[in-house]
């Protein structure tokens, strides 16, 4: 790193992770900067060397003769306008340094320019604009689906390829699967809430389903005809009603994930669809937070329910006090039921409707599952009062026994069950059934769990049910499909409890897939250009992964066997048994594998952290835990399901068993925690990508306003982060971070051998074989940087050139072992040692050339100055001189 070097420098506060910086000077000890940009642009600060013992930031050991400052990563020359015009910035792999700062500043500068959608080598990377860019009209679908025509038969032009966009992962996906080997794909699209995750689905849903549609439909009620692209693309605003909910980040956000699995026939014709959900955030039913919303459904039916509807469901204008009703129901009213920005609730129940219609819902079917919804409501509205037992204990009763009857009746369930199953819990101790009486408080618990119970089972009946209208008809018809994974991104937040543990341990094991699959491609590219990659290490995150879910010590078995001690498990005896096992010493604050950690502070407030790919979260043990993954259906709500209930509620509970049970050839069933419903599910869901070609969508988020052309750097940096794209490309340049073509190696540094001859190593590349002449290069170069420099002639002269060289810093000498600069077949493939070296004698001659040029210029223009101002001093003479003689 040469003064007049341009790098990214770290910084730790502030908006902006990294600021643009030019080196100043070098010492052996330290590197001195000037900001180039921001509020501090101009000041100078100095970043250490880092010792080679010392590990980078990613954790990686440093190469052997690397000089690395602390914070300091070198930044990539910037492009032209033909450059840009060209799409060189297309795909970010092509970058001749691809880290942290220079994924970020290619981003944000497309990002500024429209280009939402950029290239990090296989993956695709989507900034949401948070506005409408008219990047999806059906010509642009139809220029990728002729583009991907074209390259499925070889004849498309390599220099007239369309830029990035989500069609052309959707369309590789699409004609994969049509190729030889009919492999079934996997399109996996992650982010964070409000990265537009639901939205990119979306878009990936329309062109597969437009691809592989045909004129064949299903008849509805109505008699319309429907085809499968329409009923599949029609499932999503019934899956988003009750499925997603409005956050502080998101209006839109999906509250479950899910992989939706497209089946397709060897015509490449789709035959159906198959929907499998994940971990639905139920919590969010019983309590949200000051201007965030429950599930949509219920804004809608409040809003949008006509007055039979209002009598139908007993929603009564009059009992609210002038308030809304969205305001008035607890359920709904917590956050304060704001308006969503895109569309209103009246629009979004009619789009609802028309959806169960059009999956082939009869009338009744939509009614009784809209009763239910309200039954909920209802439920949420009961309240309990304080008496005394017949034993001198407080005990609950009903405040009023209306809201009950009134929820009893929409929900399809016995009264006296249900108001048992608020206020009583029940016990089975050696067989023997006891009856416990509730508080007013353990009531109001009672209620909530109540209701979160019947809202999952509603929600797994529903998949259930859209999955019956969408499925194909027999399995031998689907020769391969492409699936579409919509999965929560990773998640750190103040506080952290076991739905952020499940979440990301999802995205762990995604991680772990994910990593193997960029190391893979490496694999294939350097046997592709018969480079020699037996050396590199793949980079295993297996440590977390046991540590999250291994037997008998992983975190989630823990859990599970707290759970099964009954009433004397909870959080913090859990707590307690995960420091002893993994914290056995006394003052140990970092477990043997360095995944586990807890300090004695932490301890005491029953808080341990996680060592994630994307960093260290911090979990409160006694924020629920083990309630949440018991999620148990109590003994009364039991009895209130199966007995003296409509046929809807006993088909929604068979459902939520289904689910929650495993059978035993040996014995009665067993109820299942929700970590092992979700061990499971993840398991498969890892086992069927694995069997798939997978293509990758990173959503990110541009700023929390949820504003058009704001971005906001350091936020941008942590979804990078999270998003496992800086990990992508970590494993991608483990082996030769640096790769050039042939032609732009020579041609970048066939200066650094000013003296080589013509003869001896060409200037031009004409009519020369490329991966030739960069050998013949990089031997002479070697060669040359092995002997002494010398700057005289053999006469003993100095040129001018070589007279300034002799004044410059001396770059380090041109050694490094031949084995680090690598030359494949079309590239040339460089460890960051030797490409640290050419780059800093290519400044070193580019500094000399230009000062060269600079003082020829400078003579140049001092001699114009000497010869005009003589020739006007001659020009003063002479008429001087001929005043005076004609004075005489």
């Amino acid at each position: 790193m040469e003064p007049g070097t341009q790098v990214w420098c770290h910084q730790t506060g502030g908006d902006d992770p990294w600021i643009l910086s030019e080196v100043v000077s070098r010492t052996p000890a330290a590197l001195s900067l000037k900001f180039l940009s921001g509020d501090d642009a101009g000041k100078v600060i100095e970043r250490p060397l880092v010792s080679e013992s010392s590990l980078n930031e990613d954790g990686t050991k440093m190469e052997m003769g690397e000089k690395k400052y602390e914070g300091v990563e070198l930044a990539n020359p910037p492009l032209s306008e033909a450059e840009l015009r060209e799409g060189m910035d297309n795909d970010m792999i092509s970058l001749p340094h691809l880290h942290e700062p220079a994924i970020l500043h290619a981003v944000s500068e497309r990002y500024f320019r429209g280009e939402i959608y950029t290239w990090t080598g296989p993956v695709l990377i989507a900034v949401n604009p948070f506005q409408r860019l008219p990047l999806y009209t059906k010509e642009i679908l139809e220029s990728y689906r002729h583009e991907g025509l074209l390259r499925s038969q070889n004849l498309l032009d390599a220099n007239k390829l369309l830029g990035p966009h989500v069609y052309s992962v959707a369309d590789r996906s699409y004609r994969q699967m049509m190729s030889e080997q009919r492999k079934s794909q996997s399109i996996l699209i992650s982010g964070e809430s409000g990265a537009g995750k639901t939205e990119t689905t979306k878009i990936v849903m329309l062109y597969l389903t437009t691809l592989g549609s045909n004129d064949g439909g299903s008849a509805t009620e109505g008699g319309e005809k429907l085809s499968i692209m329409e009923r599949v693309l029609q499932s999503n605003p019934i899956l988003e009603a009750f499925g997603n909910a409005k956050t502080l980040r998101n209006d839109n956000s999906s509250r479950f994930g899910k992989f939706i699995e497209l089946g397709f026939n060897r015509a490449g014709i789709l035959q159906g669809a198959k929907v499998q959900t994940y971990l639905l955030e139920k919590v969010r039913l019983g309590f949200h937070a000051s201007g965030e919303r429950n599930y949509h459904i219920f804004y809608q039916l409040l809003r949008g329910a006509n007055e039979e509807q209002h009598h139908k469901y007993c929603f009564h204008d009059g009992i609210t006090g002038g308030l809304e009703l969205a305001n008035f129901f607890h359920y709904t009213g917590q956050g304060g039921a704001p308006q969503l920005r895109e569309f209103t609730d009246e629009d979004g129940l009619k789009y609802t409707l028309k959806s169960m219609r059009s999956m082939g819902w009869s009338e009744e079917k939509i009614d009784n599952v809209l009763s239910i919804i309200a039954g909920i409501l209802h439920l949420g509205q009961v309240k309990f009062e304080s008496k005394m037992s017949e034993g001198g204990q407080e005990i609950a009763q009903l405040a009023e026994e209306k809201t009950v009857a009134d929820a009893a009746k929409l929900l399809g369930v016995d009264l006296q069950k249900l108001i048992t199953a608020l206020t009583v819990r029940i016990m089975v101790t050696r067989g023997e059934e006891i009856r416990i009486d509730l508080t007013p408080d353990k009531a109001a618990d009672a209620r909530d769990a109540l209701s979160k119970t019947i809202y999952g089972a509603m929600f797994l009946w529903v998949v259930k049910e859209v999955n019956n209208s969408i499925k194909w008809e027999n399995d031998k018809d689907i020769r391969s499909s492409a699936g579409v994974l919509d999965i929560f991104g990773f998640e750190s937040f103040a506080v952290n409890s076991f739905e952020q543990l499940c979440i990301n341990f999802t995205n762990e094991a995604l991680q772990q897939q994910f990593n193997k699959f960029i190391f893979k491609l490496e694999q294939e590219e350097y046997e592709r250009e018969s480079i020699n990659w037996a050396f590199i290490s793949f980079p295993d995150n297996q440590d977390c992964l046991d540590t999250i879910q291994a037997r008998p010590k992983g975190i989630l078995p823990m859990l599970d066997d707290e759970c099964k001690l009954g009433q004397r498990g909870s959080d913090k005896n859990w707590a307690k048994r995960l420091n002893e096992t993994y914290l056995p010493e006394k003052n140990q604050t970092i477990s043997d594998n360095s995944r586990f950690s807890a300090t004695a502070i932490q301890k005491a407030k029953g808080i341990f952290c996680i060592r994630h790919f994307a960093g260290n979260v911090q979990y409160t043990a006694e924020t629920g835990f083990l309630e949440k993954n018991r999620d148990e259906i109590p003994l009364t709500a039991k009895s209130l399901f199966e007995e003296d209930s409509s046929d809807l509620i006993k088909e929604i509970y068979d459902v939520q068993l289904e689910q929650s049970e495993e059978g035993s050839d040996k014995g009665p069933s067993k109820s299942k925690t929700v970590s092992q419903q979700f061990k499971a599910q993840l398991q498969s869901l890892i086992e069927m990508i694995e069997t798939t070609d997978p293509h990758y969508i990173r959503c990110l988020k541009p700023n929390d306003a949820a504003k058009p052309k704001l971005l906001t750097r350091k936020r941008l940096t942590e979804q990078l982060r999270y998003g496992g794209v800086l990990e992508a490309v970590r494993v991608a340049r483990m082996g030769y971070p640096v790769r050039l073509d042939h032609a732009g190696f020579f041609k970048r540094y066939r200066m650094l051998l000013p003296s080589v001859p013509e003869e001896k190593l060409t200037w031009s590349m004409e009519d020369e074989e490329p991966q030739k002449l960069c050998v013949k290069f990089l031997d002479i170069l070697l060669e040359e940087g092995a002997k002494p420099v010398v700057y005289e002639n053999a006469d003993g002269t100095i040129t001018r050139a070589n007279s300034i060289r002799m004044a410059q810093r001396q770059p380090e000498p041109m050694d490094f072992p031949k084995t680090d600069v690598q030359l494949g077949k079309t590239k040339v493939f460089m460890r960051k040692g030797p490409h640290d070296l050419l780059e800093s004698h290519r400044v070193f001659h580019q500094n000399a050339s230009s000062t060269l040029i600079q003082s020829w210029m400078k003579g140049m223009q001092q001699r114009r100055r000497y010869l005009i101002m003589g020739d006007a001093a001659l020009t003063v003479e002479r008429w001087y001189r001929g005043c005076m003689g004609r004075a005489r």
